[in-house]
């Protein structure tokens, strides 16, 4: 009567308990989860384009809604929080339902997925907007560069912000629907959706309004209609894919007297400096000593210089541009002939020597070298900026009579990898960020990697000048540098550059510039020294330079502008040229 059978025993054993000590019921738990899993997600096209537009939200636009909401914390600031919550999910939603069907949906959404996951981990912490001019730098990037921005902190983000959604999307099973049915749910969810956007837009005017009106940038952070409209835009207007032979400008240049009458070979060396900026520059007054060498040196530094762009794909275009920023007009400047077509016209010498990602057109059709090749040079990857050295120094054996321009352009400090671009024997100011991810290191690493390189900089420049004045007695030389953009090292939350022009801050739009002459090449030229140290100290920009080359190579034309050239006013008779050209427009620097 005390004793139990083993059935009774059974069903006086908790069923939790006995599945837990049977392994064959463990595996049988497992087996109903592995075939629960996968078990498809069915979903019709829209409620997937519905999903996807709130992942988005939620998750890709978080740099966004803190930019639009700092300090907001009334009721008002949150109504139009939740207002532009609404437009954003809608825009999106739209957007997708314009392209989406059972055959595009997962191909599609995949492909967008993975670069929205890109795109907001630069957003968020770069602070950087995805506009047409940062999609033609991303086009226009070469292997080594784009190494150093994919990082394994973007790994980690791509993981996880496209990881997740890319397994949802491999579960789910798009409903088919009768043709008519199908049109009448999109025609349904797109009323919907405009309805609720402009529904949305009514209740918050006033301030999205103010939005609109005045930071019209933020556009550049909404993900990812940011880099789809961008990424449009650029394609469409590439000079990569437009082949249309550029429009001739100054077709009336010659050369003057000056090289006929000195009888020696003349030679002006334009070196295009990489993300330097002013604020860190030594000669500017910066207390580092990031410019000891050329300190010792008998050089004329411009303390005051603004760059016509934030990023080399803008600014190397402009520069070399006649019209400048002053007149800006990006498509005319880009299928137009640059500053190096006019003066090869006119009989001037050119060669492109580069240490970087080409030259954006600007030398189309001319004598363009790598400068590692040049120099025969074997480095891997990217090369130091000494390489324009020994290639400036296998130049002198080439330079005949005439006159000569040769344009170098350097790696400078072009980051993120700061501490690529020196040697460890210039790292003077430690401890030095050596991460490609700046995220990783705290900023006074970053500004200690980004000074070394400038020191470097520095170097290479003082380094051309010793050997340009060791020919004096051959070659009346001339060296001017000048940076193409600035950098910002965590000012305002930003790194790098490429912030929307109308926006910049001054690290990023204010550079550094150099000049230095051979008493033969100022005395030929009629340059007084003096008085160009005392015009040094007066604002410039990058519009002076085209106009300074045409003044310094004795190459006339009438849309030379006398005023933009910095060297105008300060060359004297009889070495001086007529100066041939009309006056800037009001507002140009002069």
């Amino acid at each position: 009567m005390l004793s139990k059978t083993a059935a009774d025993v059974s069903r006086a054993v908790p069923k939790k308990n006995r599945a837990g000590s049977s392994p064959l019921a463990i595996v049988e738990q497992l087996a109903r989860r592995i075939s629960a899993w996968r078990c498809p997600v069915e979903m019709t096209v829209e409620q997937l384009g519905l999903v996807a537009s709130l992942y988005w939200l939620v998750f890709a636009n978080r740099a966004f809604f803190d930019r639009v909401l700092q300090g907001a914390n009334d009721q008002a600031g949150w109504l139009f929080g939740a207002s532009l919550a609404v437009i954003v999910l809608a825009l999106h939603f739209i957007l997708l339902l314009l392209v989406l069907n059972r055959w595009t949906a997962r191909p599609l959404l995949a492909l967008l997925v993975v670069i929205s996951a890109v795109a907001s981990f630069y957003v968020e912490h770069l602070g950087a907007y995805i506009d047409v001019p940062m999609i033609n730098n991303v086009l226009a990037t070469n292997v080594s560069e784009a190494r150093e921005l994919l990082s394994w902190a973007v790994i980690a983000h791509l993981m996880l912000y496209a990881g997740v959604p890319l397994l949802f999307l491999s579960r789910v099973r798009i409903v088919r629907k009768p043709l008519l049915q199908s049109a009448a749910r999109r025609s349904v969810s797109l009323v919907a959706a405009v309805s609720f956007m402009l529904l949305a837009a009514f209740v918050s005017f006033k301030p999205l309004a103010g939005v609109m009106r005045n930071h019209k940038e933020l556009r550049h952070m909404v993900t990812p209609s940011n880099w789809i409209w961008a990424t449009g835009s650029a394609l469409l207007h590439s000079p990569h894919v437009d082949h249309r032979a550029r429009v001739a400008v100054a077709t009336d240049a010659r050369q003057g007297s000056v090289a006929s009458t000195l009888g020696r070979p003349r030679l002006l060396v334009l070196v295009v400096g990489e993300t330097a900026r002013a604020a860190n520059w030594g000669l500017n007054g910066y207390p580092r000593a990031t410019t000891p060498e050329l300190a010792r040196l008998v050089v004329i530094n411009f303390r005051d210089v603004t760059a016509c762009g934030t990023s080399t794909e803008v600014s190397l275009p402009c520069m070399f541009s006649l019209v400048g920023r002053r007149q800006y007009d990006e498509t005319r400047i880009r299928h137009s002939e640059s500053l190096l077509h006019v003066v090869a016209r006119a009989g001037v010498k050119v060669g492109w020597l580069d240490n970087q990602s080409g030259c954006k057109g600007v030398c189309d059709g001319l004598l363009s070298q790598s400068a590692s090749a040049v120099a025969g040079d074997t480095c891997k990857g990217d090369c130091l900026d000494d390489v324009l050295v020994a290639a400036l120094s296998r130049k002198f054996e080439a330079v005949g009579d005439g006159t000569h321009l040769v344009v170098l352009h350097m790696i400078g400090e072009h980051g993120p990898a700061y501490f690529r671009r020196y040697p460890s024997s210039f790292e003077r100011f430690a401890p030095a960020c050596a991460e490609d991810d700046l995220w990783r290191c705290n900023r006074e690493a970053v500004v200690n990697a980004y000074d070394n390189a400038m020191a470097y900089t520095d170097h290479v420049l003082a380094d051309m000048i010793r050997r340009l004045s060791q020919r004096t007695d051959q070659i009346d030389a001339a060296l001017l540098y000048v940076s193409d953009h600035g950098e910002s090292l965590g000012e305002k939350g930003l790194f790098l550059h490429g912030v929307p022009y109308r926006i910049a801050p001054d690290e990023q739009l204010k550079v550094p510039m150099v000049m230095w002459m051979s008493p033969g090449f100022a005395q030929g030229s009629g340059v007084d020294p003096e008085c160009l140290a005392a015009r040094a100290l007066r604002p410039a920009s990058h519009d002076n330079i085209p106009h300074t080359v045409l003044g310094l190579l004795d190459v006339q034309t009438k849309d030379y502008v006398q005023d933009l050239d910095v060297t105008a006013r300060c060359r004297h008779a009889p070495n001086s040229r007529p100066l041939v050209g009309t006056a800037p427009p009001a507002g140009a620097t002069s």
